[in-house]
């Protein structure tokens, strides 16, 4: 039940830093789609990762105090990333990643489309949730850094605003 030693502690709870390291890392690299929108096939991936690296943070040790430093140690390094992001932009940029730009002045920036691994179907059922029918009436479309498409419509950029977009709005108003 109890491990042998402190030594066996202190190892499991590096072993659990640097699997949380590592996994944090993948997910970061893997977009924002992949954590904003689960699939079945990115919850197995999930779950399967989870059972995979389990071994990896206690090691031989399967005692009930290994496992409670192993969980004990995701616990804080979760609340020290959520500090850290909390106070430090450029350190919540690198964790979160930053929005990205589907969709500009009514034209669809495909290239972004392409880096982020989203669809039209995907941006056209965005839109839809939105009350949109065509992307041609989307001043902004963004793929928020959890995953969400937030898109805004010619007529919520307020003519005053400091945009091009509102500048166009206003003159397409008056002819």
């Amino acid at each position: 039940m109890f491990p042998a030693n402190g030594h066996a502690l202190i190892e499991i709870a590096l072993r659990t830093a640097v699997i949380y390291a590592v996994v944090l890392l993948g997910m970061r690299l893997s977009g924002k789609r992949e954590v904003g929108q689960m699939t079945p096939f990115d919850l197995t991936l999930l779950l399967l990762i989870s059972n995979a690296v389990q071994n990896a943070m206690t090691g031989p040790d399967t005692s009930l105090l290994g496992g409670v430093v192993a969980a004990s140690t995701l616990l804080l390094l979760n609340y020290l990333i959520a500090e850290v992001s909390g106070g430090n932009r450029r350190f919540r940029k690198f964790v979160e990643g930053q929005p990205s730009l589907l969709v500009h002045d009514g034209e669809v920036i495909t290239s972004h489309m392409a880096k982020e691994h989203v669809s039209m179907d995907e941006l056209q059922s965005a839109l839809r949730e939105h009350g949109i029918a065509s992307y041609h009436d989307v001043a902004l479309a963004v793929l928020e850094v959890d995953g969400s498409i937030s898109c805004l419509k010619y007529d919520e950029i307020k003519p005053t605003a400091s945009t091009h977009l509102a500048h166009r709005k206003f003159i397409q108003k008056r002819e």
